[in-house]
């Protein structure tokens, strides 16, 4: 069965929260970095027991973290410090299992996921993100520019070779969440996971349970692969599925409503549960819709009110869990 969740930045209580009790959603997925949550970062086994605290003190069930949970620059980069940092990671990874948290979406984007437009109009006005390679070029170079792919390729290699046995121990399933978006350079730095011949060889750099990948459906529709021949090739890796749109291409593209895309999104969630996925589905990047002042460009309130909406009722009707 899949369990819907949603995405928390920090483990403050805001509108979100109780948007997501109203609607029946008790899955957490949180990031819980310092400067979210004014607290030590989650190798520190008290702030995290806290977060954790929290979320079940308003009814949900934290089932995952997300993204980079302290500074991850200098085991992204190769720089001086990245072993103890890498110690930093495992410490992390014990208290997830302490916990009872089982599963970390992780990517390994220096730059992180990038647009170049944040207010494009949608339908009705709304407003959705967008990337172009031609506005790409006018970003900032990063000030550790450049930093070629095989470095990249390097580093992770040898931060999966340190990371991989504490999460065997732990019992957390680490799921890679590919580039985005799946361009080669980005402000000087390469980005390495931009292609399904990449997954492939990330994950064939150890076969444990623990090495997974988180399926964003949009990252890789903009990377033109096949979705459901990538899923079925993958499936036995992944325990996180990401449900997001996009019109376009690697090089120029927009995102879309869950409900206008060329994904067939309904169709794709059939296709998991023919599958029998067992494992946690939320919605991404959705549009600023009426009432959403767009501080946060793809994790607006409303936009995700909708985006899980969408999700949730054809989950139900599919009769396959949440």
């Amino acid at each position: 069965m899949m369990t819907l969740a949603h995405l928390f930045f920090s483990d403050k209580p805001d509108i979100r929260w109780d948007l997501c009790a109203q609607m029946g959603v008790r899955a957490a997925v949180a990031k819980l970095a310092p400067e979210l949550t004014g607290r030590a970062p989650v190798w520190d086994f008290e702030s995290l027991k806290m977060a954790k605290g929290h979320f079940e003190d308003r009814g949900f069930s934290l089932v995952a973290l997300e993204g980079d949970q302290f500074d991850m620059t200098r085991i992204k980069l190769g720089l001086p410090g990245w072993k103890d940092d890498v110690r930093l990671y495992c410490r992390m990874l014990e208290n997830m299992g302490r916990l009872g948290i089982r599963t970390l979406c992780y990517n390994f984007m220096y730059t992180g996921w990038t647009r170049t437009r944040t207010d494009i109009r949608a339908r009705g006005g709304a407003l959705v993100t967008g990337f172009s390679r031609a506005e790409a070029v006018l970003l900032p170079p990063s000030p550790h520019a450049p930093v070629d792919g095989e470095r990249i390729w390097k580093n992770y290699e040898r931060f999966i070779a340190e990371v991989i046995p504490a999460a065997e121990h732990a019992g957390v399933r680490m799921a890679l969440h590919p580039d985005d978006p799946p361009v080669e350079v980005l402000q000087g730095i390469a980005r390495t996971f931009i292609c399904p011949e990449a997954i492939d060889r990330a994950l064939s750099l150890n076969s444990s349970g623990c090495h997974g990948l988180t399926f964003c459906q949009g990252t890789f529709a903009t990377m033109g692969a096949d979705l459901k021949e990538y899923f079925l090739r993958w499936r036995g890796r992944i325990p996180f599925i990401h449900i997001r749109d996009v019109a376009g291409t690697a090089e120029d593209f927009r995102e879309t409503f869950p409900d206008e895309g060329p994904s067939d999104i309904p169709g794709m969630l059939a296709f998991y549960k023919g599958c029998g996925f067992d494992g946690i589905v939320r919605s991404d990047h959705t549009p600023a819709m009426a009432g959403d002042c767009n501080s946060t460009p793809g994790y607006n309130a409303t936009g995700a009110v909708f985006g899980t909406g969408y999700l949730m009722g054809i989950m139900d009707a599919l009769k396959t869990g949440r």
